[in-house]
Formats: C-alpha cells, structure tokens, sequence
C-alpha cells in the first residue's frame, strides 16, 4: 500500500495555484482569442483545439499523478530502534548484502542505499532527486515518471501555443492590409486587448518553456548516468576531497588509493525502463502506473536485514 505524499508547505501551495491558472490561462486564450478569430467556421479550429486541449489534459494527468503519488518514502519503524550496536554489526551487514544502508538521525531509521531525507518533507525519500515546489512533493523513485511526463507535456504545450499565436498574428496583420478602412476603426478596441493577451501568452510560453525543458534535459541526463543531483554533488565532493588529499601525500601512496563507483553501471536502456516502466515504449507517454523500479519491488522493511 503506497505511503501518504508529502506535506503541504506554503511555497509548494502558491506553485500549485500558479501552475493550474497557468495552464487554464493559456486553454481560455488558444480558444478565445487565437482559434475561433482565426480559424472559425474552418475545420483547422477544431483540428487544434482538441490536439491542444489534449496536451493539456495529459499535461494535467501527470501533473496530478507527480503530486498525489507517494514519491517513494522509507517506512518509519513502529517502535524506536536503538543504534548503539550499529558499528559491531557492520561485518554482517556486508556478509548478508546490505551495503550501503545509512541511518538517519532526523528519521531515527535504517534507510535502503540511495535514500536522502527531505528537509520540506521531513521524510526520507528513495533514490531522491529534489523537493519541487511546482508539485508540493518531493521527486524520487516512484514519481519521477509522472513527473518528467509533466515537464514533456508543459513543452509541448507552450511550443504549441507560440506557434499558433505567432500564426493568428501573421493572419490578423495580413488581414488588416487587405481589409477595409472601415472594419479597422471598428475593431481597434478589440485589437489591443487582443494584442495584450497575445503578448502575456508568449512571454509565459517562452519563460515556462525554456524553463521545463533546462529541467527535462536535466532529469534525462540524470537517469542515463544513473546519479541523481544529490549523487552527483556528494561525487564532486569526494573527488574534490581526494584531490585535495592525494596532493598533501605522496604520489606512491596516492595511487594505491582504490577507486569505488557508487553504483553498478547499468545499459541506457535498462536505466530508461527503470524510470518509465518495462512495457512499450507508447506507455512510456501516458500516466500509468509501471512496474516496480528496483528489483524485488518496493516492499521493504524500515530494518535491514541484520539484527539489530
């Protein structure tokens, strides 16, 4: 049974509302002043008007599924666990497979390997890539997917709204040429507010656009690398740490310093079906649930298996 979402927070809650008038902004523009001035009584209106207001729908499925869904919290013991013994048991933590379990002091539990805690959500979330504000959750091993699915349709939908207006001003100026002297002195009041709307949906599109798409490069290089930010800073870390250590020793000592990865490296493919699911790729688009991430599914105990 997945675990209840994160908190609310108040920057989380303003984003939301952000977010959704948005996107019902931009709808009511495409429609009212784009589509039926432009396009009416063609059958191009319809055309667009249902492709577009189909990206929305699926841009606001995945939006919902990243916000309600249980990004991938550690369960939190029933009774408090007592680390005193944690240093004599690491032997049979390794003899029994269960490199890499940290503790956390703020939780008070074990936590599987690649787990951070969340300060917004006071939680500890698997395989963490960021708290982001524009779901009120945390983006982690079970809602990664919706979550690049929304930042998909969010580009696509502003690419698609600046191409239509662009054209419906292109229309509307060749229109005006060709037009009478009379219909413009009647249309002038209409034409600014016109004009004004066209303007905010551009500026919108452009600045949510580039934004969702920095984020989508981001979360794709992320998962074919198989590090997550947090990974990769704690890597940049240690490297810095190491260089900085093998310069104050000798150069004999220093190379003999081994180099561990923090993790298996896995084909592209496999690290894509992760995220996405093992079905088709066609599924990959669609906010439906896949199949567990990590093998043996996400059943685990808040204790590794040792005793404790």
């Amino acid at each position: 049974m997945a675990a209840p979402r994160c908190r609310f927070d108040l920057c989380g809650v303003v984003c939301l509302l952000l977010t959704y008038f948005s996107v019902f902004y931009a709808d009511y523009v495409v429609v009212r002043y784009v589509l039926i001035p432009t396009f009416s009584g063609s059958v191009w209106c319809s055309l667009h008007g249902s492709v577009f207001n189909l990206i929305l729908l699926l841009l606001l499925a995945c939006h919902s599924k990243a916000v309600l869904s249980d990004p991938g919290k550690v369960p939190l013991p029933d009774t408090a666990l007592d680390f005193s013994d944690l240093r004599s048991q690491s032997t049979r933590m390794s003899e029994r497979g269960c490199e890499g379990w940290t503790v956390c002091s703020r939780c008070e539990t074990y936590r599987p390997p690649r787990a951070h805690h969340c300060r917004v959500c006071q939680r500890c979330i698997r395989r963490m890539d960021h708290h982001c504000p524009w779901i009120n959750n945390c983006v982690g091993e079970l809602n990664q997917k919706y979550f690049i699915q929304f930042l998909f349709y969010t580009g696509m939908a502003c690419l698609y709204s600046m191409v239509l207006v662009v054209s419906a001003w292109v229309w509307q100026i060749r229109n005006e040429r060709d037009g009478d002297a009379e219909k413009e002195g009647e249309e002038t009041p209409s034409k600014h507010l016109i004009v004004a709307h066209y303007i905010i949906l551009l500026v919108e599109s452009v600045l949510f656009g580039v934004f969702v798409m920095v984020i989508f490069y981001d979360q794709l290089i992320s998962i074919i690398t198989d590090e997550t930010p947090i990974e990769q800073m704690k890597n940049r870390l240690m490297i810095k740490d190491r260089g900085a250590s093998s310069t104050s020793s000798s150069s004999s000592s220093s190379s003999q310093l081994p180099h561990h990865p923090p993790h298996t490296r896995k084909p592209k493919i496999a690290l894509l079906r992760e995220v996405f699911g093992r079905g088709s790729v066609f599924f990959w688009f669609l906010p439906l649930h896949s199949n567990p991430p990590s093998v043996g599914g996400v059943s685990y105990s808040a204790l590794p298996d040792y005793d404790v």
